[in-house]
């Protein structure tokens, strides 16, 4: 893997994904942008080599418009399941809210 793009790749439901394992590029970009060493980061993802972490890193700088549009449809789509995700919650997530809010209230 010497090019760039050989460290990215785009899977079947359309995720960036580093190398051919199933880390995603939003796992590499976030903790990048705050500051990590490429050698930080691969270390939370074994299954990465620091060949495609630092690749990885590459790639988002070479592309930064394309990997801008890609994390905003991630964002999108999170947004959109924690929405319904929200909808679908049933009288366990109720009583835990409640419970919490009881705790909340209860405390001095």
């Amino acid at each position: 893997m010497n090019e760039p793009d050989a460290y990215v790749r785009t899977d079947e439901h359309q995720v960036m994904r580093v190398g051919q394992g199933r880390v995603m590029l939003d796992s590499i970009v976030a903790p990048f942008r705050q500051g990590h060493s490429p050698e930080t980061i691969r270390a939370q993802y074994p299954a990465l080599s620091l060949e495609e972490a630092y690749g990885a890193i590459t790639y988002c700088l070479a592309h930064a418009d394309q990997v801008n549009q890609y994390l905003q449809r991630q964002d999108a789509v999170w947004e959109q399941q924690q929405a319904q995700s929200e909808k679908l919650q049933g009288p366990v997530v109720d009583r835990l809210r409640a419970a919490r809010q009881a705790a909340i209230q209860g405390a001095p």
